[in-house]
């Protein structure tokens, strides 16, 4: 799918679902990134675990060249997850309005849930996002 064919999404596309998981690692947690002093994952780690989610829920409805990038999440941490713990995300796509593509995202250790959100990404022309990125960076670095 190209992005002039973004009103026109495929059948599948609202509800689809992507999966991500993850075991935590020392270097993951808040005390080895400097947040903190605590040994339980970093929550910077999770939003990455929940973007992972989101991405593998649509990527297959997307030819070479489209991506997403984040734009908004309304997120919320339960509680949090030691060294070990083996976490899954799951994304679900519940709308999309335009270039908007909106997910409910889920982390759960097991039974347990660690942080939940809504999560909002935009479908970008990865040449012409990347192209337009360098040029603002270089025009504000003048």
């Amino acid at each position: 799918m190209s992005t002039a064919e973004i009103n026109e999404m495929p059948e599948g596309f609202i509800g689809a679902l992507g999966f991500a998981s993850m075991v935590v690692r020392p270097g993951d947690t808040a005390a080895a990134n400097g947040i903190g002093d605590l040994t339980v994952v970093n929550n910077s780690v999770l939003v990455s675990l929940m973007e992972s989610a989101a991405i593998a829920a649509i990527n297959e409805f997307f030819e070479t060249g489209i991506s997403t990038i984040a734009t908004a999440m309304n997120l919320t941490f339960v509680t949090s997850a030691a060294i070990g713990a083996e976490l899954q995300a799951s994304a679900q796509c519940i709308a999309q309005n335009g270039y908007d593509v909106d997910f409910n995202v889920e982390i759960y250790e097991g039974e347990r849930l660690v942080a939940q959100a809504t999560q909002r990404r935009q479908i970008v022309d990865r040449v012409t996002f990347l192209a337009r990125t360098a040029a603002q960076s270089l025009f504000e670095a003048k």
